[in-house]
């Protein structure tokens, strides 16, 4: 499965880059995370719970980052296993690019999976691929640009996180959500 989108972000490209390396904001973005240590010279090891169809798995997995041009490109490269539920393994380009008024991030993202995911269909995996995709890039616009001005600060990711992991809501609490939406 190939995917390709791009975010503009009110924040200069030093940022979105140091952004992008912090295990923190990763671990804050990340749909199901609940743990992600290393560095950008070493690698992120990550823990994610996720529920896609009918199986729900914790995947414990490691991330590369290759073909670093600081401030403007980076490929990031991971594999996660899911016990019985199967394996996740793919890798995205990520370009920086300056525009008015902040910075545009682009991403070529190609993944794949094996064991009960992917007797799930194609349609599914890819549908919830893409929903990933675009929920951590939204996280993570929102993580890097911070709430607007004049609005009180809302319930950060990682609580949104830990909560979605609590109660296995596949749905973020309001208040993200509406952060996200900018209302």
């Amino acid at each position: 499965m190939k995917m390709s989108d791009s975010r503009d972000i009110n924040a200069s490209p030093e940022d979105v880059w140091s952004a992008i390396l912090n295990p923190e904001v990763l671990k804050e973005c990340i749909p199901g995370c609940t743990e992600v240590t290393g560095s950008p010279d070493t690698g992120f090891e990550a823990v994610v719970t996720q529920k896609v169809g009918p199986v729900k798995a914790t995947f414990k997995g490691a991330v590369t980052l290759s073909d670093m041009v600081v401030g403007q490109r980076v490929t990031i490269s991971g594999e996660g296993k899911g016990g019985p539920a199967g394996f996740a393994k793919g890798g995205a380009v990520v370009t920086l690019e300056p525009v008015e008024g902040g910075t545009r991030l682009s991403y070529d993202v190609e993944a794949n999976v094996g064991g009960k995911l992917a007797q799930l269909g194609s349609r599914i995996i890819d549908g919830f691929a893409k929903k990933m995709a675009d929920e951590f890039f939204d996280r993570f616009k929102a993580a890097v640009e911070g709430p607007e001005q004049g609005e009180a600060p809302a319930e950060t990711a990682a609580e949104s996180v830990a909560q979605t992991a609590e109660d296995g809501q596949a749905e973020p609490k309001k208040g993200w959500v509406k952060r996200l939406l900018g209302g």
